[in-house]
C-alpha cells in the first residue's frame, strides 16, 4: 500500500505541476456554467411531479431493471419520449455515460468499422473502446475528409457516429451532409444529442428535427439531464436494436435502474417543453446577445448560435484565475483544460440558459472583459 499511496502522491503532484488539480465546488454565482438550458430542474411542475412520485413509488428502484426495477413508469416514458424524437422505441439508461456505453460497445462489432469524429464526448470515446469494432477518426465536422474515409471500407458493416452540438466548442455537425453520406453508403448514423434535446426544432426534440433527418438517422442517444431538467438518458431508434440493447448492452443489464420518480419529473419536463416554447425562444436570444456583446467587447469567439460559447485562455493557471475572478464578480463560470480538451486550449466555457436576464449578460460581459484581459492581456482586442 506504502508504493501505491507514493505512486498515486506523485500522480497527484503531476496534476497540480501541470495545472490540471480539479476541485468539487458548489454552485456560486449566477449560474453561466450548468447544462439547465432550460431552467427546468428547479420548475414547480417537475418538482411537484417527482415529490409525489417518490411518496407513491419510494426513493429507490431497488434493482436493475431485468430483476425488480422494472415500473410503468419506465416504459409510459420510453413510449413518450419515442413519440418526442419521431422513433419506433426507446431505452432509457441511467444516465447519458452509461447510454454511450452501452450502445457502442453492443451494436458494433468485431469486423465492423465505425467512424468518430475526433471532438465527440469522452462517454463515446470509451463506448467505442469497449467495441471490438476498427475505429477510424476523422477530423472534427470534416466532410470532404469523412466520404474519403468511408469510400475506402466498402466491404465493412460501418457506423458514423457524432455530436449533434458538440459539448466544448459550442458548433453544431453537419448533419444533413452526414445524412447524405450514410444514405448512399449504407452507413449506420448514431448522433449524440445531449446538448441539443429540448432546445432544437419546431417540438424541441433536437438538431435531428430540425435538420429534418430522423429517417436516415439509426439511433440517438439524448441525454436528460441538461435541457430537460432531470436525469438518465434515453436511446431512440428502431424497436429491434433497442431490443437488443435490452439483451445485450452491459451498463443497462447490470445498473440499478434509476429511482422511479425520475420517469415522473421527466413526464413533466416534457410537459413543459411542450407547454413553454418561449424558453427555448429566450434561451436563443440570450445566447445571440451574449455572442454579440463579447464580439463588440473584442473576443474572438466560433461562429455560431448555440447557448455553449467558449472563449479560449491557453494556459492552465490563466484560465481557473479568471474563472476565480469571475466568481468573486458573481458569475459561476467553470475553466475547462485537458484532458476534457485538447491541451493548450484550456477555457471557460460559458453555458447560456433561459433564466438570466440581457441586464446580467450585458454585467457578465464587461466582467469577462476585466477577467480575461487580466490575466490574459492578449486574448482580448484592445477598443
Amino acid at each position: 500500500m506504502r508504493d501505491l499511496e507514493q505512486h498515486i502522491r506523485q500522480r497527484l503532484a503531476e496534476i497540480d505541476a501541470a495545472g490540471l488539480r480539479r476541485n468539487l465546488r458548489a454552485p456560486d454565482g449566477v449560474d453561466l456554467s450548468s447544462n439547465d438550458y432550460l431552467g427546468l430542474a428547479a420548475h414547480p411542475l417537475l418538482k411537484e411531479r417527482m415529490a409525489d412520485a417518490v411518496m407513491r413509488e419510494g426513493c429507490g428502484s431497488t434493482a436493475s431493471r431485468l430483476l425488480r426495477g422494472q415500473r410503468e413508469s419506465f416504459a409510459a416514458i420510453e413510449r413518450r419520449f419515442a413519440a418526442f424524437k419521431g422513433t419506433e422505441a426507446s431505452l432509457y439508461f441511467s444516465s447519458g455515460y452509461l447510454a454511450n456505453l452501452g450502445v457502442l460497445s453492443t451494436l458494433p462489432e468485431e469486423g465492423d468499422v465505425v467512424f468518430s469524429d475526433e471532438l465527440n464526448h469522452a462517454s463515446l470515446i470509451d463506448g467505442l473502446r469497449l467495441s471490438r469494432a476498427r475505429r477510424v477518426i476523422f477530423p472534427h465536422a470534416d466532410v470532404k475528409a469523412l466520404r474519403e474515409q468511408i469510400e475506402r471500407e466498402p466491404d465493412a458493416r460501418r457506423f458514423l457516429v457524432t455530436e449533434s452540438l458538440f459539448s466544448m466548442d459550442g458548433d453544431e455537425a453537419p448533419l444533413r451532409e452526414y445524412a447524405e453520406i450514410c444514405r448512399a453508403s449504407n452507413t449506420a448514423l448514431i448522433v449524440d444529442e445531449a446538448h441539443a434535446v429540448g432546445i432544437y426544432g419546431d417540438n424541441g426534440s433536437g438538431l435531428i428535427e430540425e435538420a429534418g433527418i430522423g429517417g436516415d438517422v439509426f439511433l440517438s442517444i439524448n441525454t436528460a439531464g441538461k435541457a430537460l431538467g432531470v436525469g438518465g438518458a434515453f436511446a431512440a431508434g428502431p424497436a429491434w436494436a433497442l431490443e437488443y440493447l435490452v439483451q445485450r448492452a452491459r451498463s443497462f443489464i447490470f445498473s440499478t435502474a434509476p429511482p422511479p420518480a425520475m420517469a415522473s419529473a421527466l413526464d413533466a419536463a416534457l410537459d413543459v417543453v411542450a407547454a413553454e416554447p418561449e424558453r427555448r425562444r429566450r434561451l436563443q436570444e440570450n445566447a445571440v446577445f451574449l455572442r454579440r456583446r463579447l464580439h463588440e467587447t473584442g473576443f474572438s469567439i466560433p461562429a455560431g448560435r448555440s447557448q455553449i460559447i467558449p472563449v479560449m485562455i491557453g494556459g492552465n493557471e490563466r484560465a481557473v484565475a479568471a474563472a476565480a475572478a469571475l466568481v468573486e464578480d458573481g458569475f459561476d463560470v467553470r475553466a475547462i483544460r485537458p484532458p476534457t480538451v485538447p491541451p493548450g486550449t484550456a477555457r471557460l466555457r460559458i453555458s447560456v440558459n433561459a433564466a438570466v436576464d440581457t441586464a446580467t449578460l450585458e454585467q457578465f460581459a464587461r466582467a469577462l472583459g476585466s477577467a480575461v484581459a487580466r490575466f490574459t492581456p492578449c486574448s482580448v482586442a484592445s477598443s
